[in-house]
């Protein structure tokens, strides 16, 4: 997984428009990245709209918003629009992103192992270098642990 003092891997994705965003344009602002499992799962929208409700205060602490789960672009533009979400959402179906950021894993559910993205946030500065990785995420309290970093 990544770490603290990494640099911001090199990655280009499609949003929920089927627009491709690369890692480069999104060098010289704060930067939260959230890995998700699912769109549209509960405890993935709890997150995805608490960030959404607390996205103003995001925004005047310098931070862009990007979020990615292995979902199509098709749910994850069913998700974007259903919420209204002011920031974007990236499929990665391949796993490229996913896997570079080190959240595809072994857990375990209810007895049951499988592998799955695990819920992580990353925290880059203007210059693209991780200052903090928030691996246990609280979903209903999401924005609160970015900002008391």
């Amino acid at each position: 997984m990544l770490k603290v003092g990494d640099k911001l891997p090199e990655f280009e994705g499609t949003n929920q428009d089927g627009e491709t965003i690369n890692s480069s344009q999104l060098i010289g602002k704060k930067l939260v990245i959230f890995f998700y499992p699912q769109a549209n799962t509960p405890t993935c929208t709890v997150e995805a709209c608490n960030l959404s409700d607390n996205y103003s205060q995001l925004k005047k602490a310098g931070f862009q918003l990007l979020g990615i789960s292995g979902d199509s672009v098709k749910k994850q533009k069913n998700f974007h629009s259903k919420f209204a979400f002011p920031y974007d959402l990236i499929a990665d179906e391949n796993r490229n992103i996913i896997e570079k950021f080190g959240v595809w894993q072994e857990k375990k559910t209810f007895g049951k192992t499988y592998m799955g993205i695990v819920r992580t946030t990353f925290i880059f500065d203007e210059k693209g270098i991780c200052t903090r990785v928030i691996e246990k995420v609280t979903s209903k309290t999401a924005a609160d642990q970015i900002l008391e970093g």
